[in-house]
């Protein structure tokens, strides 16, 4: 069974959270990670330009070699820390073998961000996007991805978005949570538009 296999089912709860059931029984190996000093962290809410900022950060580490990012898929470039699914290896396993400085990619809200991220002062870039564009890629995505429950009509799912009920809980929450942070100096928070501009 590939991910593409993975039937549609609801989303489990982690700490409050909305969250697809395979990752919370992956969540105590993504609670004990321990990061490393030199690792920079891209957290988003999804659909907010992750991949975009992934490839960005990974042309700037490897001096704009444009062969060299094309080593591998972006996934595998940049670990999806709390990524846990059938017949894929998990982003804790894939983050063991990649080779430092790493770039590790999360959506996870702040207050459940493993501590050793904070502890090791790791660098963190944080990007926000306006949510009218975030519900309707998220729409899209969710219809796409099997991982996901059933979004129904666009309306239905506009309703789940803004209660908070989507994979990764409340947007108003998640970037309220990251930028109450962003007087912590290793924390840079960019929003989508400004990066387009």
């Amino acid at each position: 069974m590939g991910v593409e296999d993975v039937v549609r089912e609801e989303l489990g709860s982690l700490h409050g959270i909305p969250l697809y059931k395979c990752f919370i029984e992956g969540w105590p190996q993504v609670e004990a990670f321990q990061a490393r000093p030199d690792d920079l962290l891209i957290a988003t809410y999804p659909k907010s330009g992750t991949t975009w900022l992934s490839e960005i950060l990974d042309m700037i580490y490897h001096d704009g070699d444009v062969e060299k990012c094309r080593r591998d898929a972006i996934f595998n470039r940049v670990p999806f820390l709390e990524m846990k699914a059938p017949k894929t290896e998990s982003g804790i396993d894939l983050l063991k073998k990649t080779p430092p400085p790493r770039l590790v990619k999360t959506h996870l809200p702040v207050q459940l961000l493993p501590t050793s991220f904070w502890d090791k002062d790791c660098k963190i870039i944080y990007m926000a996007r306006n949510p009218k564009d975030v519900v309707i890629s998220y729409y899209y995505f969710y219809q796409m991805a099997k991982l996901h429950p059933d979004p129904g009509t666009l309306a239905e799912f506009l309703e789940t978005f803004m209660a908070g009920k989507a994979a990764y809980g409340s947007w108003y929450d998640h970037v309220r949570g990251w930028w109450e942070k962003k007087q912590e100096k290793q924390l840079l928070y960019l929003f989508y538009e400004d990066m387009k501009k």
